[in-house]
């Protein structure tokens, strides 16, 4: 067993995970149910690599993500930290009374439960529900409709909590208390320094991930979901030298992700400056205790060629965090599978590897550059496109900003992940067939990766019912590519679209330059040189000039190992 844990700290890595949790719980489902797509009840995927069993006091048994989620206190909505699975009465009485004078009580009222959260509660109890939910058709006035379902999560998502349809294990949800302030207000690199370390916090952090350790038989790698944009920065390097000190040959893949608020107008200069060197700050920092790191968040997904077939309202966490999860979970397919047959082409999966074998490949080879960019199709088009439609590696575009395009890098290494791709006469493709297309799209192409490393799944991403409506009217039920537009609305959802193939890439090259040249860059001018505005700043975040140098000389090497030639990289090291 090759266990994986999942860790996701801060606001919108939360929004992503409860994104990709979901997209898990999905596939199980669709895996159980008899009736369903045969191609989600594979035995190829291994889900106990990214999930445990365990039992209640009662006796029930439980199959849990085996994740940390950390988040500020209140950021659960109307779900509670504990859980629904494991319930305890936190309200019973002590045996020991030693206060005889009056008590007073003061609570505040619990939040409503939005219709989403309701329909479930409503389907564990066994009530009857309404319009797809458990297929049962409309009885009584008191039942929810998956259309309004839909709706209420379109306009009415405040917290990760709101549309997550997964049940999480009481050691899972760690609430950051004690800090007297909201999440705009927690906003730069210094707000968050020492947060980890206060009041036991660090120890806590780290007894309920080593809880999740413990049961493992052989770990595979840590999965970190980090926002890199605030002070939660701080807290995850702070645990991710913790992680490292403690689990040493344990390899950290890191995705650094920034939400859709983080790319707001700074409206003067000194705002311009902080956000600069907390970017520089963060990532230097960040990626100093983790294997491979992977920047994710562009300032305007909806205008970007990863959303050709989508319409996302880029002010909309709930909304960005989908594409994101969609792409994480692909790559996350190859951790988990398992070859059934003697030969790859006998089974419906192909190209497992590990998350030390992804490490060793993007980051272990002679450049051993360990950033690495995503890119992702959604939906990836048809295998047997006409002659003048793109290959599919031509349809992968990134998600990770400050990338340079049409970039020939003959040291580039890929990890590629196509699963649910459509074949010929619109059935889903075989592995063999998919494998013979991504061979022949590389073999035409002038300029190709160094080294390509192909998984291949026939399962498709599924749509759960609280995914939200971000479907272009190009995109069928089952994620096809229309010729024409379906008339109506002009985005569709979970109710209109059941399940989408998928291919994401991540990769090695030599194309993140720029956003290694501009941390670097900027953390020159505003932390470094002679008389900069930073100086005074980077030390009351507690850096003194040794750390300064350390931080530059950091982000220094990773443009050097990009680019020896590099003149910013030059110019850093003459100083």
């Amino acid at each position: 067993m090759r266990e994986i844990v999942t860790v996701q700290v801060g606001g919108f890595a939360n929004f992503i995970g409860s994104h990709f949790w979901n997209f898990q719980d999905e596939t199980l489902g669709l895996a159980a149910d008899p009736y369903g797509y045969p191609l989600f009840k594979t035995k190829s995927l291994n889900m106990d690599v990214l999930y445990r069993t365990g039992e209640t006091h009662q006796g029930t048994l439980t199959y849990t993500p085996r994740l940390l989620s950390i988040d500020f206190q209140g950021s659960l909505g109307s779900v509670s930290s504990k859980g629904t699975l494991y319930n305890e009465d936190s309200n019973a009485p002590s045996e020991v009374v030693t206060w005889v004078g009056n008590v007073s009580s003061h609570a505040s009222e619990p939040r409503k439960k939005n219709l989403f959260l309701q329909s479930l509660y409503q389907e564990e109890q066994g009530a009857p529900l309404m319009n797809g939910i458990n297929g049962g058709a409309k009885d009584s006035q008191n039942e929810i409709q998956d259309t309004d379902i839909v709706s209420c999560l379109d306009t009415g998502v405040q917290f990760w909590t709101d549309f997550s349809k997964v049940h999480y294990h009481p050691q899972s949800l760690y609430e950051i208390n004690g800090l007297w302030m909201d999440a705009q207000e927690f906003d730069n690199y210094g707000i968050g320094q020492d947060v980890f370390m206060e009041n036991l916090r660090g120890e806590e952090i780290c007894d309920r991930l080593r809880f999740f350790i413990e049961e493992c038989d052989h770990v595979q790698g840590f999965q970190f979901i980090v926002d890199d944009s605030g002070g939660f920065s701080p807290l995850a390097a702070d645990f991710l030298e913790s992680v490292s000190d403690e689990y040493t040959n344990t390899p950290v893949l890191l995705y650094a992700v920034r939400g859709p608020s983080s790319h707001l107008n700074l409206s003067s200069r000194k705002q311009k400056v902080v956000r600069d060197l907390h970017d520089a700050v963060s990532f230097s920092r960040l990626s100093s205790f983790c294997k491979l790191i992977v920047p994710i968040g562009l300032p305007f997904l909806s205008r970007s060629k990863a959303s050709t077939f989508l319409n996302v309202k880029d002010e909309s966490p709930y909304h960005c965090s989908a594409v994101y999860a969609a792409a994480l979970h692909s790559t996350s397919l190859p951790f988990r599978m398992e070859a059934l047959g003697p030969t790859a082409d006998s089974s419906d999966v192909c190209g497992a590897v590990d998350v030390n074998g992804v490490v060793q490949m993007l980051a272990g080879q002679s450049r051993q550059n360990m950033v690495a960019i995503l890119d992702v199709a959604m939906p990836s088009p048809s295998l047997t496109g006409r002659q003048n439609e793109q290959s599919l590696p031509a349809n992968l575009h990134t998600l990770t900003p400050e990338v340079a395009e049409d970039v020939d890098d003959l040291q580039a290494v890929e990890s590629m992940i196509v699963h649910g791709a459509i074949g010929t006469g619109g059935c889903t493709a075989s592995v063999s067939e998919v494998k013979n297309a991504i061979h022949d799209a590389y073999g035409s192409e002038t300029s190709r990766p160094m080294f390509c490393h192909l998984s291949v799944a026939q399962c498709p991403l599924p749509i759960p019912l609280p995914f939200p409506s971000i479907f272009g009217n190009l995109v069928g039920q089952h994620g096809e590519l229309l010729g024409s537009p379906i008339l109506g609305s002009a985005s569709r959802g979970s109710l209109d679209v059941h399940s989408i193939p998928m291919a994401a890439r991540m990769r090695s090259s030599s194309a993140i330059l720029p956003f290694l040249e501009n941390r670097l860059g900027n953390f020159r001018k505003f932390g470094i040189e002679r008389g900069c505005p930073g100086t005074e700043l980077l030390r009351s975040w507690g850096f003194g000039k040794d750390e300064v140098e350390d931080i530059g000389e950091t982000l220094s090497k990773m443009v050097r190992t990009v680019n020896p030639q590099s003149e910013i990289s030059s110019d850093s090291d003459s100083d």
